[in-house]
Protein backbone atom coordinates (compact mmCIF):
# COMPACT_ATOMS: atom_id res chain seq x y z
CA UNK A 1 0.00 0.00 0.00
CA UNK A 2 0.98 3.80 -0.64
CA UNK A 3 2.11 4.73 2.72
CA UNK A 4 2.75 8.44 4.32
CA UNK A 5 6.00 7.99 4.80
CA UNK A 6 6.36 6.73 1.50
CA UNK A 7 4.71 9.78 -0.22
CA UNK A 8 6.82 11.98 1.89
CA UNK A 9 9.99 10.16 1.14
CA UNK A 10 9.66 9.99 -2.88
CA UNK A 11 7.95 13.75 -2.71
CA UNK A 12 11.73 14.66 -1.57
CA UNK A 13 13.51 13.06 -4.06
CA UNK A 14 10.68 15.21 -6.38
CA UNK A 15 11.65 18.39 -4.95
CA UNK A 16 14.89 17.47 -4.68
CA UNK A 17 15.17 17.38 -8.57
CA UNK A 18 13.15 20.00 -9.74
CA UNK A 19 15.54 22.34 -7.43
CA UNK A 20 18.80 20.65 -9.41
CA UNK A 21 17.20 21.22 -12.39
CA UNK A 22 16.19 24.76 -11.54
CA UNK A 23 19.90 25.42 -10.60
CA UNK A 24 21.74 23.70 -13.67
CA UNK A 25 19.56 26.39 -15.67
CA UNK A 26 16.73 24.23 -17.04
CA UNK A 27 14.63 27.11 -17.50
CA UNK A 28 12.35 27.15 -14.33
CA UNK A 29 11.84 30.50 -15.20
CA UNK A 30 11.30 31.03 -19.31
CA UNK A 31 10.61 33.99 -20.87
CA UNK A 32 7.72 34.12 -23.25
CA UNK A 33 8.27 33.11 -26.65
CA UNK A 34 11.79 30.80 -25.55
CA UNK A 35 12.77 27.78 -24.83
CA UNK A 36 16.44 27.28 -23.97
CA UNK A 37 16.96 31.13 -26.17
CA UNK A 38 14.82 30.48 -28.70
CA UNK A 39 12.52 33.24 -29.77
CA UNK A 40 9.65 33.75 -32.16
CA UNK A 41 7.77 37.11 -33.31
CA UNK A 42 4.04 36.99 -32.41
CA UNK A 43 1.83 35.71 -35.26
CA UNK A 44 -0.30 38.63 -35.67
CA UNK A 45 2.37 40.95 -37.02
CA UNK A 46 3.04 39.16 -40.02
CA UNK A 47 -0.80 39.68 -41.02
CA UNK A 48 -1.04 35.60 -41.43
CA UNK A 49 -3.50 33.56 -39.48
CA UNK A 50 -0.59 31.03 -37.63
CA UNK A 51 -1.45 28.04 -35.05
CA UNK A 52 1.13 27.22 -32.90
CA UNK A 53 1.94 24.53 -31.39
CA UNK A 54 4.11 23.44 -28.56
CA UNK A 55 6.01 19.64 -29.07
CA UNK A 56 7.75 18.04 -25.99
CA UNK A 57 10.21 17.03 -28.11
CA UNK A 58 12.09 17.22 -31.21
CA UNK A 59 9.98 15.16 -34.31
CA UNK A 60 13.48 12.88 -35.43
CA UNK A 61 12.08 12.30 -38.90
CA UNK A 62 9.82 13.43 -41.50
CA UNK A 63 9.47 10.49 -43.63
CA UNK A 64 7.20 7.85 -42.21
CA UNK A 65 9.00 5.23 -43.40
CA UNK A 66 11.90 5.64 -41.00
CA UNK A 67 9.82 7.19 -38.10
CA UNK A 68 9.70 5.77 -34.49
CA UNK A 69 8.77 8.49 -32.76
CA UNK A 70 4.82 9.97 -31.20
CA UNK A 71 6.55 13.67 -32.36
CA UNK A 72 6.91 13.03 -36.25
CA UNK A 73 3.17 11.56 -35.96
CA UNK A 74 2.11 15.29 -34.91
CA UNK A 75 3.64 16.59 -37.72
CA UNK A 76 2.23 14.12 -39.89
CA UNK A 77 -1.22 14.63 -39.24
CA UNK A 78 -1.18 18.32 -40.68
CA UNK A 79 1.22 16.76 -43.85
CA UNK A 80 0.36 13.24 -45.02
CA UNK A 81 -3.10 11.82 -45.00
CA UNK A 82 -3.36 7.85 -44.40
CA UNK A 83 -5.60 4.85 -46.35
CA UNK A 84 -7.52 4.74 -43.09
CA UNK A 85 -7.74 7.16 -39.97
CA UNK A 86 -9.45 6.78 -36.40
CA UNK A 87 -12.55 8.68 -35.51
CA UNK A 88 -13.35 10.14 -32.26
CA UNK A 89 -15.02 6.94 -30.77
CA UNK A 90 -11.94 5.20 -31.81
CA UNK A 91 -13.23 3.53 -34.69
CA UNK A 92 -11.35 3.08 -37.78
CA UNK A 93 -12.80 4.44 -40.92
CA UNK A 94 -11.61 5.45 -44.81
CA UNK A 95 -9.36 8.58 -45.41
CA UNK A 96 -7.36 8.29 -48.34
CA UNK A 97 -9.37 4.80 -49.12
CA UNK A 98 -12.73 5.67 -50.49
CA UNK A 99 -14.16 2.23 -49.20
CA UNK A 100 -13.11 -1.36 -48.68
CA UNK A 101 -13.68 -5.32 -49.00
CA UNK A 102 -11.67 -8.26 -47.54
CA UNK A 103 -13.00 -12.07 -48.82
CA UNK A 104 -14.56 -14.14 -45.75
CA UNK A 105 -10.82 -16.09 -45.35
CA UNK A 106 -9.35 -12.16 -44.31
CA UNK A 107 -6.59 -12.94 -47.24
CA UNK A 108 -7.63 -10.57 -49.69
CA UNK A 109 -8.25 -6.72 -48.98
CA UNK A 110 -9.77 -4.78 -52.46
CA UNK A 111 -9.11 -0.79 -51.87
CA UNK A 112 -11.13 1.86 -53.97
CA UNK A 113 -9.83 5.26 -53.53
CA UNK A 114 -10.42 8.41 -53.42
CA UNK A 115 -10.38 10.14 -56.67
CA UNK A 116 -9.31 13.61 -57.78
CA UNK A 117 -6.76 13.70 -54.91
CA UNK A 118 -3.20 15.05 -55.51
CA UNK A 119 0.33 15.08 -53.73
CA UNK A 120 1.94 18.47 -52.86
CA UNK A 121 4.17 18.13 -56.16
CA UNK A 122 1.29 17.93 -57.99
CA UNK A 123 1.81 14.36 -59.20
CA UNK A 124 -1.29 12.08 -58.38
CA UNK A 125 -2.31 10.04 -55.64
CA UNK A 126 -3.30 6.59 -57.36
CA UNK A 127 -3.03 3.50 -57.31
CA UNK A 128 0.50 3.20 -58.21
CA UNK A 129 1.71 5.76 -55.46
CA UNK A 130 0.08 3.05 -52.86
CA UNK A 131 1.93 0.05 -54.71
CA UNK A 132 4.80 2.20 -54.31
CA UNK A 133 4.08 2.91 -50.56
CA UNK A 134 3.65 -0.41 -49.57
CA UNK A 135 6.43 -2.03 -51.46
CA UNK A 136 8.82 0.67 -49.96
CA UNK A 137 7.49 -0.19 -46.61
CA UNK A 138 8.03 -3.52 -46.89
CA UNK A 139 11.67 -3.78 -48.98
CA UNK A 140 13.44 -0.74 -48.07
CA UNK A 141 16.58 -1.49 -46.18
CA UNK A 142 15.89 0.98 -43.22
CA UNK A 143 12.44 0.45 -43.25
CA UNK A 144 10.83 0.69 -39.63
CA UNK A 145 7.24 -0.55 -40.80
CA UNK A 146 8.72 -4.10 -42.24
CA UNK A 147 7.14 -5.50 -39.26
CA UNK A 148 3.61 -3.84 -40.18
CA UNK A 149 4.20 -5.45 -43.91
CA UNK A 150 5.14 -8.90 -42.53
CA UNK A 151 2.16 -10.64 -44.08
CA UNK A 152 1.49 -8.88 -46.99
CA UNK A 153 2.27 -11.29 -49.88
CA UNK A 154 1.78 -8.85 -52.55
CA UNK A 155 0.17 -5.75 -54.13
CA UNK A 156 -1.90 -5.10 -57.14
CA UNK A 157 -2.91 -1.87 -58.96
CA UNK A 158 -5.99 -3.48 -60.52
CA UNK A 159 -6.95 0.01 -62.36
CA UNK A 160 -6.02 3.71 -61.36
CA UNK A 161 -8.29 3.90 -58.21
CA UNK A 162 -8.01 0.36 -57.12
CA UNK A 163 -5.62 -1.90 -55.19
CA UNK A 164 -5.79 -4.97 -54.08
CA UNK A 165 -3.96 -6.75 -51.68
CA UNK A 166 -3.01 -10.37 -51.04
CA UNK A 167 -2.38 -11.72 -47.66
CA UNK A 168 0.02 -14.59 -46.42
CA UNK A 169 -1.79 -15.30 -43.84
CA UNK A 170 -4.83 -13.46 -41.94
CA UNK A 171 -3.78 -9.93 -40.01
CA UNK A 172 -6.11 -8.87 -37.61
CA UNK A 173 -4.66 -5.64 -36.93
CA UNK A 174 -3.94 -4.50 -40.72
CA UNK A 175 -6.25 -2.14 -41.24
CA UNK A 176 -5.40 -0.60 -37.64
CA UNK A 177 -1.75 -0.32 -39.29
CA UNK A 178 -3.22 1.49 -42.62
CA UNK A 179 -4.64 4.14 -40.17
CA UNK A 180 -0.92 4.67 -38.68
CA UNK A 181 2.63 5.54 -40.54
CA UNK A 182 2.34 1.86 -42.27
CA UNK A 183 -0.68 3.33 -43.98
CA UNK A 184 0.63 6.97 -44.57
CA UNK A 185 1.47 8.53 -48.22
CA UNK A 186 4.17 9.89 -49.70
CA UNK A 187 5.00 10.94 -53.11
CA UNK A 188 6.43 8.61 -54.74
CA UNK A 189 8.04 11.34 -57.47
CA UNK A 190 9.65 13.01 -53.64
CA UNK A 191 11.11 10.13 -52.56
CA UNK A 192 12.55 9.21 -56.62
CA UNK A 193 14.19 12.42 -56.71
CA UNK A 194 15.77 12.76 -53.13
CA UNK A 195 16.92 9.50 -51.80
CA UNK A 196 17.96 9.56 -48.33
CA UNK A 197 17.37 12.88 -48.14
CA UNK A 198 13.44 12.56 -48.75
CA UNK A 199 13.08 13.26 -44.96
CA UNK A 200 14.61 16.84 -45.73
CA UNK A 201 12.16 17.44 -48.27
CA UNK A 202 8.50 15.33 -47.29
CA UNK A 203 6.04 15.35 -49.96
CA UNK A 204 2.23 14.70 -49.04
CA UNK A 205 -1.46 14.90 -49.92
CA UNK A 206 -2.27 16.29 -46.14
CA UNK A 207 -3.71 19.79 -45.23
CA UNK A 208 -0.32 21.76 -44.80
CA UNK A 209 2.69 21.46 -46.82
CA UNK A 210 6.26 21.34 -45.59
CA UNK A 211 8.40 24.44 -45.56
CA UNK A 212 11.10 23.83 -43.09
CA UNK A 213 12.40 22.46 -40.08
CA UNK A 214 15.14 23.80 -37.95
CA UNK A 215 16.26 20.65 -36.40
CA UNK A 216 15.35 21.40 -32.09
CA UNK A 217 13.65 24.33 -32.98
CA UNK A 218 10.54 24.03 -35.03
CA UNK A 219 8.99 23.00 -37.97
CA UNK A 220 6.73 25.25 -40.20
CA UNK A 221 3.81 24.12 -42.37
CA UNK A 222 1.53 26.25 -44.95
CA UNK A 223 -2.20 25.67 -46.13
CA UNK A 224 -2.31 23.39 -49.21
CA UNK A 225 -4.74 25.26 -51.54
CA UNK A 226 -5.75 22.36 -52.99
CA UNK A 227 -6.23 20.14 -50.27
CA UNK A 228 -8.96 17.55 -51.27
CA UNK A 229 -10.82 18.05 -48.12
CA UNK A 230 -11.13 21.63 -48.48
CA UNK A 231 -8.54 24.20 -48.35
CA UNK A 232 -7.93 24.91 -44.30
CA UNK A 233 -8.94 27.91 -42.31
CA UNK A 234 -5.79 28.87 -41.03
CA UNK A 235 -2.38 30.02 -43.49
CA UNK A 236 0.25 28.17 -41.43
CA UNK A 237 1.17 25.81 -38.69
CA UNK A 238 3.87 26.30 -36.92
CA UNK A 239 5.39 23.31 -34.56
CA UNK A 240 7.56 24.34 -31.88
CA UNK A 241 10.02 22.52 -29.48
CA UNK A 242 10.07 22.62 -25.49
CA UNK A 243 11.75 20.63 -24.07
CA UNK A 244 11.06 22.32 -20.72
CA UNK A 245 7.26 22.07 -20.07
CA UNK A 246 6.84 24.82 -17.61
CA UNK A 247 7.97 27.09 -20.49
CA UNK A 248 5.86 25.49 -22.78
CA UNK A 249 2.59 26.45 -20.50
CA UNK A 250 4.30 30.26 -19.74
CA UNK A 251 4.05 30.46 -23.62
CA UNK A 252 0.48 29.00 -23.92
CA UNK A 253 -0.65 31.63 -21.47
CA UNK A 254 1.25 34.41 -22.95
CA UNK A 255 -0.40 33.77 -26.43
CA UNK A 256 2.51 32.74 -28.11
CA UNK A 257 1.34 29.45 -28.44
CA UNK A 258 -2.16 28.02 -29.21
CA UNK A 259 -1.91 24.34 -28.16
CA UNK A 260 0.24 22.24 -26.49
CA UNK A 261 0.65 18.24 -27.17
CA UNK A 262 1.18 17.51 -23.35
CA UNK A 263 0.67 19.41 -19.97
CA UNK A 264 2.74 19.13 -17.09
CA UNK A 265 0.78 17.92 -14.37
CA UNK A 266 1.94 20.69 -12.07
CA UNK A 267 0.75 22.99 -13.75
CA UNK A 268 -2.63 21.75 -14.35
CA UNK A 269 -4.14 24.42 -12.01
CA UNK A 270 -2.53 27.10 -13.74
CA UNK A 271 -4.32 26.00 -17.23
CA UNK A 272 -7.70 25.67 -15.47
CA UNK A 273 -7.77 28.39 -13.66
CA UNK A 274 -6.67 30.43 -16.93
CA UNK A 275 -10.12 31.72 -18.54
CA UNK A 276 -8.25 32.16 -21.54
CA UNK A 277 -7.17 28.25 -21.94
CA UNK A 278 -8.78 24.74 -21.95
CA UNK A 279 -7.56 21.70 -21.26
CA UNK A 280 -8.52 18.35 -22.71
CA UNK A 281 -7.42 15.38 -19.70
CA UNK A 282 -8.35 11.86 -21.41
CA UNK A 283 -7.15 8.28 -20.70
CA UNK A 284 -4.66 7.30 -23.37
CA UNK A 285 -3.87 3.85 -25.37
CA UNK A 286 -0.40 3.76 -24.73
CA UNK A 287 2.41 3.48 -21.95
CA UNK A 288 5.70 4.52 -20.42
CA UNK A 289 8.37 1.60 -19.04
CA UNK A 290 11.83 0.77 -19.16
CA UNK A 291 14.02 -1.15 -21.65
CA UNK A 292 15.90 -3.40 -19.45
CA UNK A 293 18.55 -4.86 -21.82
CA UNK A 294 18.32 -8.82 -21.77
CA UNK A 295 21.27 -9.25 -23.97
CA UNK A 296 23.87 -7.77 -21.34
CA UNK A 297 24.73 -7.78 -17.95
CA UNK A 298 23.08 -7.15 -15.35
CA UNK A 299 19.69 -7.25 -17.54
CA UNK A 300 20.50 -10.54 -19.24
CA UNK A 301 19.88 -12.18 -15.82
CA UNK A 302 16.24 -12.74 -15.51
CA UNK A 303 15.92 -12.70 -11.62
CA UNK A 304 17.88 -9.07 -11.83
CA UNK A 305 15.45 -7.90 -14.19
CA UNK A 306 12.71 -9.08 -11.61
CA UNK A 307 14.59 -7.56 -8.67
CA UNK A 308 14.11 -3.95 -10.20
CA UNK A 309 10.71 -4.49 -11.91
CA UNK A 310 9.31 -5.52 -8.47
CA UNK A 311 10.54 -2.80 -6.28
CA UNK A 312 8.94 -0.46 -7.98
CA UNK A 313 5.50 0.48 -6.21
CA UNK A 314 3.85 2.23 -9.55
CA UNK A 315 0.76 3.15 -7.16
CA UNK A 316 2.76 5.51 -5.47
CA UNK A 317 4.72 6.68 -8.36
CA UNK A 318 1.43 7.59 -9.84
CA UNK A 319 -0.07 9.49 -6.96
CA UNK A 320 3.55 11.39 -6.25
CA UNK A 321 4.11 12.40 -10.07
CA UNK A 322 1.04 12.49 -11.86
CA UNK A 323 -1.70 13.20 -8.84
CA UNK A 324 -4.23 11.06 -10.98
CA UNK A 325 -3.49 11.95 -14.15
CA UNK A 326 -2.06 8.32 -15.15
CA UNK A 327 -2.75 5.19 -14.29
CA UNK A 328 -0.51 2.45 -12.79
CA UNK A 329 0.47 0.07 -16.03
CA UNK A 330 1.91 -3.42 -15.50
CA UNK A 331 1.00 -4.51 -19.32
CA UNK A 332 1.32 -2.77 -22.36
CA UNK A 333 -2.66 -2.62 -22.58
CA UNK A 334 -4.74 -0.17 -21.29
CA UNK A 335 -8.72 0.24 -20.04
CA UNK A 336 -10.51 0.07 -23.75
CA UNK A 337 -7.85 -2.75 -25.23
CA UNK A 338 -9.24 -5.89 -26.25
CA UNK A 339 -6.23 -6.84 -24.37
CA UNK A 340 -6.63 -5.21 -21.16
CA UNK A 341 -7.23 -7.75 -18.15
CA UNK A 342 -7.88 -5.56 -14.72
CA UNK A 343 -6.29 -8.47 -12.91
CA UNK A 344 -3.11 -8.47 -14.71
CA UNK A 345 -2.92 -4.73 -14.80
CA UNK A 346 -3.26 -3.92 -11.29
CA UNK A 347 -0.02 -2.87 -9.23
CA UNK A 348 1.36 -4.98 -7.03
CA UNK A 349 3.15 -3.55 -3.41
CA UNK A 350 6.99 -3.99 -3.44
CA UNK A 351 7.52 -7.07 -1.17
CA UNK A 352 10.72 -6.77 0.51
CA UNK A 353 11.34 -10.39 0.99
CA UNK A 354 10.46 -11.03 -2.25
CA UNK A 355 13.47 -8.32 -4.05
CA UNK A 356 15.60 -9.99 -1.74
CA UNK A 357 15.15 -13.59 -2.70
CA UNK A 358 15.07 -12.06 -6.53
CA UNK A 359 18.91 -10.75 -5.84
CA UNK A 360 19.90 -13.85 -4.00
CA UNK A 361 19.11 -16.27 -7.10
CA UNK A 362 20.58 -13.45 -9.40
CA UNK A 363 23.83 -13.90 -7.74
CA UNK A 364 23.69 -10.23 -6.26
CA UNK A 365 22.57 -10.73 -2.27
CA UNK A 366 23.87 -6.94 -1.47
CA UNK A 367 21.85 -5.38 -4.58
CA UNK A 368 23.87 -3.93 -7.68
CA UNK A 369 24.21 -0.85 -9.91
CA UNK A 370 23.28 0.25 -13.45
CA UNK A 371 22.53 3.40 -15.64
CA UNK A 372 19.77 3.96 -16.52
CA UNK A 373 19.06 6.89 -19.61
CA UNK A 374 16.34 9.34 -19.87
CA UNK A 375 15.01 12.26 -22.10
CA UNK A 376 16.53 15.64 -20.82
CA UNK A 377 13.24 17.07 -19.81
CA UNK A 378 12.71 18.04 -16.38
CA UNK A 379 9.42 15.82 -15.98
CA UNK A 380 11.85 12.98 -16.70
CA UNK A 381 14.80 14.04 -14.37
CA UNK A 382 11.39 13.85 -11.52
CA UNK A 383 10.51 10.26 -12.57
CA UNK A 384 14.20 8.91 -12.81
CA UNK A 385 14.54 10.82 -9.30
CA UNK A 386 11.56 8.32 -7.68
CA UNK A 387 13.10 5.21 -9.26
CA UNK A 388 16.66 5.88 -7.89
CA UNK A 389 14.79 6.31 -4.79
CA UNK A 390 12.50 3.27 -4.63
CA UNK A 391 15.19 0.83 -5.97
CA UNK A 392 18.16 2.25 -3.43
CA UNK A 393 16.17 1.18 -0.08
CA UNK A 394 16.90 -2.86 -1.77
CA UNK A 395 20.56 -1.84 -2.27
CA UNK A 396 19.84 -1.57 -6.15
CA UNK A 397 21.78 1.84 -7.08
CA UNK A 398 20.75 3.27 -10.32
CA UNK A 399 23.02 6.37 -11.96
CA UNK A 400 20.81 8.45 -14.08
CA UNK A 401 22.70 9.56 -17.49
CA UNK A 402 20.46 12.50 -19.45
CA UNK A 403 19.90 12.32 -23.29
CA UNK A 404 18.21 14.48 -25.88
CA UNK A 405 15.16 13.01 -27.27
CA UNK A 406 16.56 12.08 -30.81
CA UNK A 407 19.70 10.42 -28.67
CA UNK A 408 17.65 8.58 -26.78
CA UNK A 409 16.00 6.75 -29.35
CA UNK A 410 19.59 6.24 -31.15
CA UNK A 411 21.06 4.43 -28.12
CA UNK A 412 18.09 2.40 -27.93
CA UNK A 413 18.05 1.46 -31.29
CA UNK A 414 22.09 0.37 -31.04
CA UNK A 415 21.58 -1.65 -27.79
CA UNK A 416 24.29 0.38 -25.74
CA UNK A 417 22.53 0.78 -22.25
CA UNK A 418 21.64 -0.93 -19.25
CA UNK A 419 18.42 0.48 -18.99
CA UNK A 420 16.50 3.28 -20.68
CA UNK A 421 13.17 4.83 -20.09
CA UNK A 422 10.83 4.99 -23.25
CA UNK A 423 7.57 4.19 -23.71
CA UNK A 424 4.91 3.85 -26.40
CA UNK A 425 2.17 6.39 -27.40
CA UNK A 426 -0.58 3.63 -27.48
CA UNK A 427 -2.49 2.50 -30.57
CA UNK A 428 -5.91 0.95 -31.19
CA UNK A 429 -4.68 -2.56 -32.22
CA UNK A 430 -3.18 -4.18 -29.09
CA UNK A 431 -0.75 -6.02 -31.97
CA UNK A 432 0.40 -2.35 -32.09
CA UNK A 433 1.19 -2.12 -28.61
CA UNK A 434 3.16 -5.32 -28.48
CA UNK A 435 4.50 -7.38 -31.35
CA UNK A 436 6.69 -4.89 -32.31
CA UNK A 437 8.45 -4.58 -29.10
CA UNK A 438 8.56 -7.74 -27.65
CA UNK A 439 9.18 -10.14 -30.58
CA UNK A 440 12.31 -11.21 -31.27
CA UNK A 441 14.33 -8.97 -33.95
CA UNK A 442 11.34 -7.05 -34.56
CA UNK A 443 11.90 -2.97 -34.85
CA UNK A 444 11.54 -1.36 -31.75
CA UNK A 445 12.37 -4.71 -29.34
CA UNK A 446 14.80 -2.12 -27.60
CA UNK A 447 15.71 -4.76 -24.97
CA UNK A 448 16.63 -7.56 -27.01
CA UNK A 449 13.89 -9.79 -25.54
CA UNK A 450 13.93 -13.13 -27.26
CA UNK A 451 11.27 -15.87 -26.09
CA UNK A 452 10.49 -18.76 -28.31
CA UNK A 453 7.33 -19.02 -26.29
CA UNK A 454 6.31 -15.47 -26.09
CA UNK A 455 6.99 -15.01 -30.49
CA UNK A 456 4.62 -17.72 -30.97
CA UNK A 457 2.00 -16.61 -28.99
CA UNK A 458 2.29 -12.82 -30.48
CA UNK A 459 2.67 -13.98 -33.73
CA UNK A 460 -0.72 -16.20 -33.10
CA UNK A 461 -2.34 -13.41 -31.70
CA UNK A 462 -1.52 -11.31 -35.34
CA UNK A 463 -3.42 -13.76 -37.02
CA UNK A 464 -6.20 -15.10 -34.67
CA UNK A 465 -9.66 -13.59 -35.87
CA UNK A 466 -11.73 -14.38 -33.20
CA UNK A 467 -11.45 -11.84 -30.50
CA UNK A 468 -12.02 -13.91 -27.40
CA UNK A 469 -9.30 -15.93 -28.57
CA UNK A 470 -7.13 -13.58 -29.19
CA UNK A 471 -7.97 -11.58 -26.03
CA UNK A 472 -6.69 -15.07 -24.25
CA UNK A 473 -3.70 -15.43 -26.14
CA UNK A 474 -2.41 -12.11 -25.13
CA UNK A 475 -3.32 -12.65 -21.64
CA UNK A 476 -0.97 -16.27 -21.77
CA UNK A 477 1.87 -13.52 -23.12
CA UNK A 478 1.39 -10.94 -20.87
CA UNK A 479 2.11 -13.55 -18.00
CA UNK A 480 5.15 -14.98 -19.88
CA UNK A 481 6.29 -11.46 -20.20
CA UNK A 482 5.82 -10.03 -16.56
CA UNK A 483 6.98 -13.64 -15.18
CA UNK A 484 10.75 -12.71 -17.57
CA UNK A 485 10.53 -9.20 -16.73
CA UNK A 486 11.55 -8.68 -20.48
CA UNK A 487 9.98 -4.92 -20.02
CA UNK A 488 9.24 -3.10 -16.93
CA UNK A 489 5.81 -0.57 -17.51
CA UNK A 490 4.81 2.06 -14.89
CA UNK A 491 2.40 3.40 -15.76
CA UNK A 492 -0.72 4.26 -19.00
CA UNK A 493 -0.39 8.15 -19.89
CA UNK A 494 -3.13 10.38 -20.19
CA UNK A 495 -3.71 12.85 -23.01
CA UNK A 496 -3.65 16.35 -21.70
CA UNK A 497 -4.06 18.89 -24.28
CA UNK A 498 -3.81 22.55 -23.62
CA UNK A 499 -4.85 24.94 -25.75
CA UNK A 500 -6.42 28.50 -25.89
CA UNK A 501 -9.91 29.35 -26.20
CA UNK A 502 -9.60 30.89 -29.65
CA UNK A 503 -8.75 28.15 -31.27
CA UNK A 504 -11.95 26.39 -32.49
CA UNK A 505 -12.28 22.82 -34.74
CA UNK A 506 -10.54 20.55 -32.46
CA UNK A 507 -11.83 17.39 -31.89
CA UNK A 508 -10.47 14.76 -29.31
CA UNK A 509 -9.29 11.93 -31.12
CA UNK A 510 -8.24 8.59 -28.75
CA UNK A 511 -4.65 8.40 -29.85
CA UNK A 512 -3.62 11.62 -28.78
CA UNK A 513 -2.86 13.45 -32.18
CA UNK A 514 -3.74 16.94 -32.87
CA UNK A 515 -5.81 17.23 -36.36
CA UNK A 516 -5.06 20.84 -37.72
CA UNK A 517 -7.34 19.96 -40.96
CA UNK A 518 -10.66 22.02 -39.21
CA UNK A 519 -9.03 24.43 -36.76
CA UNK A 520 -9.42 27.98 -36.52
CA UNK A 521 -8.35 30.88 -34.59
CA UNK A 522 -10.21 34.12 -33.83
Amino acid sequence: MFSKKTSKALMSAVLGTMLLVTGCGGGGSASPGTDGGKSEAPAQSTGKKVINIGLKADPPSMDPNISTSLYDRQVYASLYDKLFDIDPSGKIVPMLAESYEVTPDGKTYTFKLKQGVKFHDGTDFDAEAVKFNFERNMKDEKSKRKGDMKFVESVTAVDKNTVKVQMKEPFAPFLSILADRGGTMVSPAAVKQYGDQYLNHPVGTGPFVFVEQVKGDHVTLKKNENYWGGAPKVDEVTYKVFTNGTAKVQNLRSGMLDIIDDTPVKEIPAVKGDSSLQLTAESGWGYQGLYLNNSRAPFDNKFLRAAVDRAIDREALVKVLFNGYAAPARTAFAKGSLAYNEELNKPIPPNADEIKDLLAKGGQPNGFSFKLYITSSPENEQLGAVLQNMWKQYGINATLEKLEYGQLLETGEKGEFDALQLGWSGRQDPDQNFHDFVVTGTANNDGRISLPKLDELVLKARSEVDETKRKALYEEATKLLQDEAGYSYLYHQYVLIGMNKKVSGFTYVPDGIIRTATLDKQ
